[in-house]
């Protein structure tokens, strides 16, 4: 490293820095090293070279935790050759995998682990699908040890910090490649990547930091969900080891079919019978709704199959709009007649009968 030139003293900072500092430094001395502002000037133009190649390495937190290895560790540079890795690699693929697994990253501390999420179905009726609903129910979790916060430590403080990796969780190794120097990153052995050992065990879960337990929990249930739509309970999933985050709990829904509705997304649909006379002579009949009973106007002349729309009578959608109620009238044909009905009957099909024919002469 010696033959190296200091980047911190190039822009006259100290090595604690804070990248802030580092920026700012960095900007004073680009705009008075500026070719433009220094045309001619050969010291300016190196000057505002080394400005420029210590800011690309300081501002970058890999480059900058590997430079500073190297400052704190001179001598150890260069490459050693395909002979000379140093570092125990199997194959190449073992040399790729330390180059990318971490330059440095002299910022990382002990691990901070997430809980397993929890899945959970449950079913629904149409209508409480459709309108919404509050649900609560229980099931059972790993759930955070109150005595020890979820530490595993006795009292949640029956711990020191670990002396191998110093409390941060992670130690580097200095590996040589064809590529150079690299510095790994792994998680420290000695204390499982938490930067702290337990002395004392916590009585109640027995260091484990969690324990199971049954939860129950309430949910408000919007109109509008549907088959496969779901809600997420943050921090109700399973509890993290080491007193971390806890995981997700995750609720899928599966609705009920309705005895007369059809779902289309946001729209419904439904037959609606139809005595034969009204579909001859016109009336209004009953429709029922999610919410009401409606009335329907049929015109004279209806034919089985017609479709009516009744707009905004559908299910409300999640991000505010309604649907529409379609509906399909289906003419119902009366099996019992009375002689006066069918003689009735007879006597206007047939007349029916002879327009049509006369029709078809002209």
């Amino acid at each position: 490293m010696a033959d190296k030139k200091n980047y911190y003293d190039i822009l006259g900072v100290g090595k604690n820095a804070t990248p802030d500092e580092i920026k700012a430094a960095y900007r004073k001395l680009a705009m008075k090293y500026h070719p433009d502002r220094n045309q001619g000037d050969e010291a300016a133009a190196e000057k505002f070279k080394e400005v420029n190649e210590a800011h690309e390495t300081l501002s970058d937190q890999q480059k900058r935790a590997a430079y500073d290895y190297e400052l704190e560790h001179p001598g150890m540079g260069g490459a050693g050759g395909f002979g000379g890795f140093g570092g125990g690699f199997e194959d190449i693929s073992d040399i790729f995998s330390s180059i990318f697994s971490g330059f440095g990253g002299g910022g990382r501390t002990a691990r901070s682990e997430v809980g397993e999420d929890i899945q959970k179905e449950m079913t629904l009726s149409f209508m409480d699908a459709a309108k919404g609903c509050k649900k609560t129910f229980s099931y059972t979790r790993n759930q955070k040890c109150e005595s020890c916060l979820g530490t595993g430590a006795k009292n949640g403080s029956a711990y020191t910090t670990c002396s191998r990796c110093g409390g941060k969780g992670v130690i580097q190794q200095v590996q040589q490649t064809m590529f150079g120097r690299t510095i790994r990153q792994s998680a420290c052995p000695d204390c499982d990547g938490t930067g702290r050992k337990i002395t004392d065990k916590c009585p109640d879960c027995r260091g484990k930091g969690f324990g199971r337990k049954e939860t129950t929990v309430t949910i408000d249930i919007p109109a509008g969900v549907d088959n496969g739509s779901y809600m997420k309970k943050k921090g109700m999933g399973q509890a993290a080891p080491h007193g971390g985050q806890a995981g997700d709990l995750i609720i899928v829904f599966r609705v009920e079919p309705h005895k007369i509705f059809v779902r289309d997304k946001f729209d419904l649909k439904l037959d609606l019978y139809i005595p034969y006379k009204t579909a001859v002579l016109g009336g209004v009949v009953k429709v029922p709704t999610i919410d009401e009973t409606l009335d329907l106007t049929i015109p004279e002349g209806t034919q089985s199959g017609a479709v009516f729309t009744m707009r905004g009578k559908g299910i409300r959608s999640l991000r505010g709009g309604v649907g529409n109620l379609i509906i399909r009238v289906i003419v119902e044909v009366p099996t019992r007649l009375s002689k006066d009905q069918k003689r009735e009957l007879e006597k206007w099909g047939g007349t029916v009968e002879l327009k049509q024919c006369e029709h078809m002469k002209k």
